[in-house]
């Protein structure tokens, strides 16, 4: 299983889904643990009913399920409240920090007397979607932020964050070819805070925050070690002529 796992981490997200379907015929007694563990690229359908678009689970625009599910979960009447006015303000944060893209929340209820909510994201930034920027042929950034909040006690709610972010680009260039590059991180963080200014604040403010410390956190890993390698192999034209001895 942590082999499984580790080999998971460490495939393109592209072929996540293929290799994820192999693991489970292999490990069949283990299914509920790969599902439950293994965060898969995200998928994209446009609800019917009000023509938007949303990231596959039940359509958080019309609450029923894509294709229809008979016994699917669905929040109870408070929590759809909470949760229609948590992908109204989620769509102006993505619109802010993304420039478009894609943004679905679900919430449902847990065992402990409190609640969970789901905020994704999906940003395509491949040739044929909005947003190019240089030589990009494919890419796509896809978050997953996942917040259990506990039930209130004297004002105070208990916050338990798991945030997966998958990132993976390919550009081509005549000059320089093809380059692929792509990985996934997650990180976890938890806080006691007041509910004074509401639950939507609090997680608000954790998934900023959160996905600040991810971005910096992929600049510096992908980003950084990639360009360090690529200027240790292929130094910079002007470098490689300062380190040349006069004639």
């Amino acid at each position: 299983m942590e082999a499984a796992l580790g080999l998971m981490r460490r495939i393109h997200p592209k072929h996540s889904e293929t290799a994820l379907s192999a693991l489970l015929s292999l490990l069949p007694e283990h299914s509920s643990d790969l599902l439950s563990q293994v965060d898969q690229p995200l998928q994209v359908l446009c609800d019917i009913d009000t023509g938007k678009e949303f990231i596959l689970c039940e359509s958080p625009w019309s609450n029923k399920y894509h294709p229809p599910l008979e016994d699917g979960p669905t929040p109870s009447s408070e929590l759809r409240k909470l949760e229609i006015e948590a992908n109204d303000i989620f769509a102006i944060y993505r619109d802010q920090y993304y420039e478009g893209g894609i943004s679905s929340v679900y919430m449902w209820e847990d065992d402990n007397e409190g609640f969970v909510g789901c905020f994704l994201i999906k940003k395509d930034g491949s040739k044929l979607a909005h947003g190019r920027r240089g030589y990009l042929e494919e890419g796509a950034w896809e978050a997953i932020h996942v917040i259990e909040v506990g039930p209130e006690e004297e004002g105070m709610a208990h916050y338990c964050l798991t945030s997966t972010v998958m990132l993976s680009l390919t550009t081509n260039e005549e000059s320089a070819g093809t380059f692929t590059l792509s990985g996934s991180i997650r990180r976890q963080m938890s806080m006691d805070l007041s509910v004074a200014e509401g639950h939507l604040c609090n997680m608000g403010k954790m998934i900023e925050e959160m996905e600040g410390k991810m971005r910096n956190s992929l600049d510096q890993v992908y980003f950084g070690k990639t360009k360090e390698m690529v200027c240790t192999l292929r130094p910079p034209a002007e470098l490689v002529q300062m380190r040349l001895p006069d004639k």
